[in-house]
C-alpha cells in the first residue's frame, strides 16, 4: 500500500489548447460537496420515526484554491492573466490537473474567484488564488496522459523578493512597511436544479452539477501600511473617492524608479487613512478602486 502526499503533487493549467505546469508551495486544495435536501418521514400512522429522511441530486461548485510564489522567470504569467481576463462578462475558465503518485485529478471548467498578494520585503512574493468549478473526477492513475501542449519552461526558477512604492495622486509615499491587494470576482452560479433530472439520479455519476455563471461584481482593494514619522504625521486623518493610485513592487535590490517587477494603476480609486497605535505608529490607506470600465487587465502592468 502507498499513500498520495501532498508535497509530491504536480498542478497543471490547461486553456487555449496548451498546459502549463504551475509550481506551487504545499497550499494547495481542493473538494466538492453534494446539496442535501432533508424532508419528515414521521407520518400519523407511524409516529416513531424522529429521524428526518434525506435526498441527494445536486453537487455545490467545487472549490480549490492554491499559493503560487512568483519567480523571475515569469513561468507563473497564465494564472496571472488567469485572474485579470474578463472576455464579454466571463472570466477565462481552464481546466485544473492534480497529478500525484498514484493518480490524477481533474477540475473541469475553473475560474479564479479571488487573488491575493502581499508586497513585503521579507517574504517571497506569492500570489495566493482561490476559485470554483463545475466538477472533480479522477482522471486516471499516475501514467495518465494531461492534455493540451506543454509550454515550454526557464531552465531556472529565481525566487523573487520585493519592496512596495506607492503614490496617491502623484505623491510618493515615505516609510512603507507592506502593501496588500486583493481581486475579488463575485460569482453567481446559475441555478441548474430541476425536478425532472433529480428523479433520474442514481449516484455520483449522474448528479446535477453547476454548469454556469454570472460575473455579479468586481472589486480591487487593499490597504498600504505606513510607519508614521515627523515627516507624514498630518496625514493621518484623511479620505479621498478621486484619487489615482500606482502600486508597485520593486525587485530588492533595485533603486525606487527602477523599472517595476508588478505595477497596478487606480484611477479613480477611494481610500480612507487610519492611525493605529502600536509598538510603534502606523498609518494605514484602505483603498479600492472606482472603474467598473476597464478590466483588470487593462489596470495590471506584468513587467519583464
Amino acid at each position: 500500500m502507498s499513500y498520495s502526499f501532498l508535497r509530491e503533487s504536480k498542478l497543471y493549467i490547461v486553456y487555449g489548447g496548451n498546459k502549463y505546469r504551475i509550481y506551487t508551495n504545499t497550499a494547495i486544495s481542493f473538494s466538492q460537496t453534494f446539496a442535501q435536501d432533508s424532508y419528515p418521514v414521521k407520518t400519523l400512522h407511524n409516529q416513531s420515526k424522529m429521524f428526518e429522511g434525506a435526498t441527494i441530486t445536486k453537487a455545490n461548485p467545487v472549490d480549490f484554491s492554491f499559493e503560487v510564489p512568483l519567480t523571475l522567470e515569469k513561468d507563473e504569467s497564465p494564472v496571472v492573466d488567469l485572474m485579470s481576463q474578463l472576455n464579454s462578462g466571463q472570466l477565462t475558465q481552464f481546466d485544473m490537473y492534480v497529478q500525484t503518485g498514484s493518480a490524477v485529478f481533474k477540475l473541469s471548467d475553473a475560474v479564479i474567484s479571488s487573488a491575493n498578494m502581499d508586497i513585503n520585503p521579507n517574504n517571497q512574493f506569492t500570489l495566493q488564488l482561490q476559485g470554483e468549478g463545475t466538477k472533480i473526477e479522477r482522471a486516471g492513475d499516475e501514467s495518465y496522459s494531461i492534455p493540451g501542449n506543454l509550454a515550454s519552461e526557464s531552465a531556472t526558477r529565481t525566487p523573487l523578493l520585493v519592496y512596495p512604492v506607492v503614490s496617491i495622486d502623484s505623491l510618493t509615499m515615505s516609510n512603507i512597511m507592506t502593501t496588500t491587494i486583493s481581486i475579488q470576482n463575485e460569482i453567481n452560479w446559475v441555478e441548474y436544479g430541476n425536478l425532472q433530472e433529480s428523479l433520474n439520479v442514481t449516484n455520483a455519476s449522474n448528479v446535477m452539477r453547476p454548469s454556469k455563471y454570472t460575473v455579479q461584481r468586481r472589486t480591487i482593494s487593499g490597504a498600504v501600511r505606513q510607519y508614521q514619522t515627523d515627516n507624514n504625521i498630518t496625514q493621518f486623518d484623511d479620505f479621498s473617492t478621486t484619487s489615482n493610485i500606482i502600486l508597485k513592487a520593486i525587485q530588492v535590490g533595485k533603486a525606487a524608479d527602477a523599472t517595476p517587477f508588478f505595477q497596478m494603476s487606480l484611477n479613480p480609486a477611494s481610500f480612507t487613512a487610519r492611525m493605529s497605535a502600536e509598538d510603534v505608529y502606523t498609518q494605514s490607506y484602505d483603498f479600492r478602486s472606482l472603474d467598473n470600465t476597464n478590466t483588470v487587465s487593462d489596470i495590471i502592468t506584468q513587467y519583464s
